[in-house]
């Protein structure tokens, strides 16, 4: 009798192993086809309101190349966007129609006079192919007169790991200057500011040294790095002469 409960109880145990071993692939396979409709970081940015990457220009780092977008609009058109090379800066929003925390971005788009963007920079969404994406979401989450272009291409050319993700693009040099993601606009226009901000400290400090330059004072020379005891003794020899 104890061996046939032995031998029942293995049956069921290797039942049991079996089956959660299949729902584990099966949980495994559902994940893998929505990182690959482009939903991978959507997860992650809606049970967290951090921004991974900042968007904020640094003029010491180094930055990738940008690319023109070529790819299909949503009535089966040819589409090219011109990024290169263009007199404003392009900020590329990759959105899914199968990302639950991209529904956000579609919505606060429907109203651009609210996202307050510089004047400078151009929104541009970008999404996968046709055979990724449902168009007819698409059609019904993309306002009218908002740019959308749908190409694989592009998330190969920018390295996006999933959506959203947002990529500032600077036209004149051709260069990415930022890039990350969020949990919503707010988020993302917060970077921008910080963005606006950062490149005006840049040209501020480009001012300076031109100026200081026009005196014929290069970087390293020594009357930059006085000390304040220095030039209060430096004052008072002065006012005794005079």
């Amino acid at each position: 009798m104890t061996t046939a409960v032995l031998v029942i109880e293995s049956v069921v145990l290797v039942l049991l192993t079996v089956l959660v071993a299949g729902l584990l692939r099966s949980h495994a396979e559902i994940l893998r086809r929505l990182h690959a409709l482009g939903s991978g970081l959507d997860t992650e940015v809606a049970s967290s309101t951090s921004v991974p990457i900042d968007l904020r220009a640094d003029a010491s780092a180094s930055f990738a190349p940008a690319a023109d977008l070529v790819g299909a609009g949503l009535r089966d058109d040819a589409l090219r966007v011109a990024v290169l090379g263009a007199r404003h800066r392009t900020l590329l929003a990759f959105l899914s129609s199968g990302c639950l925390t991209c529904r956000g971005f579609w919505d606060a788009f429907a109203d651009p006079p609210a996202l307050d963007l510089p004047d400078d920079i151009r929104l541009v969404v970008v999404t996968k192919d046709a055979e990724d994406e449902s168009i007819s979401a698409l059609r019904k989450l993309a306002p009218p007169g908002l740019p959308v272009v749908m190409s694989n291409a592009a998330w190969t050319d920018y390295r996006v790991p999933g959506s959203p993700y947002f990529v500032l693009v600077d036209g004149p040099a051709g260069r990415v200057r930022g890039e990350g993601t969020g949990s919503d606009w707010e988020q993302v226009k917060n970077l921008l500011r910080q963005a606006a901000d950062d490149a005006s400290d840049d040209g501020r400090e480009a001012r300076i040294d031109r100026e200081l330059l026009a005196y014929g004072i290069a970087p390293g020379d020594p009357s930059l790095y006085r000390t304040a005891e220095q030039i209060a003794a430096d004052q008072v020899a002065e006012e005794s002469r005079t």
